[in-house]
């Protein structure tokens, strides 16, 4: 828990997404699964420690009684075209850094789709990271494949503005998300290509 409000996930990559936050100091940082509220809330007393900064989180349902001036909770698919348009529309207009991070549901095809939609609010030298890639390489979790790794090397295959920042992805013996820190290139000129991907995705945020 932080602060007694539950929160579903690893300390040692909790402790990394901190020292990125002080780091590239986000002026929106975007979250897919909000869940029981407990990173939002995280995110949203680091912002306060910062003295800047706001969270923007999404879920399908309310699990949570998540209240604080710096955190604005949507309810609805991640993927759904209103969902999409008022994210974008926060983005377009925060004045300075967006970080994203997807942590709704771990499906291959669904983590596709919420990388489309949200990568390219990334600003140059943010990051988005996709959580929970651990599921496609612990037995444990082997019924939840395909995860969210394929969709990651899939992405960068068509992104060349992106790249996997190796040193955070692999800077604890122990992580729940392989590969899953993408760099928007600080000095990227090249354009994404456009994606063929029009598999459907699972309208859900839950969380893994």
């Amino acid at each position: 828990t932080w602060l007694g409000v539950p929160v579903w996930q690893n300390v040692s990559d909790l402790w990394t997404i901190q020292e990125v936050i002080a780091r590239v100091r986000p002026a929106l940082l975007i979250e897919c699964g909000t869940n029981r509220g407990g990173s939002s809330l995280f995110y949203a007393h680091l912002f306060d420690l910062m003295g800047a900064g706001e969270v923007l989180t999404i879920d399908i349902e309310k699990l949570h009684n998540l209240t604080h001036p710096r955190v604005t909770c949507l309810i609805g698919s991640s993927t759904s075209d209103e969902i999409v348009e008022t994210t974008r529309q926060k983005a377009a207009a925060c004045q300075g850094p967006v970080m994203v991070i997807l942590d709704s549901d771990h499906s291959r095809d669904h983590v596709r789709s919420e990388l489309d939609c949200y990568a390219k609010l990334v600003t140059p030298g943010s990051y988005c990271l996709v959580q929970d890639g651990v599921i496609d390489t612990l037995p444990e979790f082997r019924a939840g494949r395909p995860g969210p790794l394929p969709a990651i090397e899939d992405f960068l295959k068509t992104h060349p503005e992106f790249e996997c920042d190796h040193e955070l992805s692999e800077r604890f013996l122990i992580t729940h998300h392989p590969k899953g820190w993408l760099r928007r290139k600080a000095d990227a000129n090249a354009e994404p290509e456009a994606s063929d991907d029009n598999s459907a995705t699972q309208d859900s945020s839950a969380k893994f």
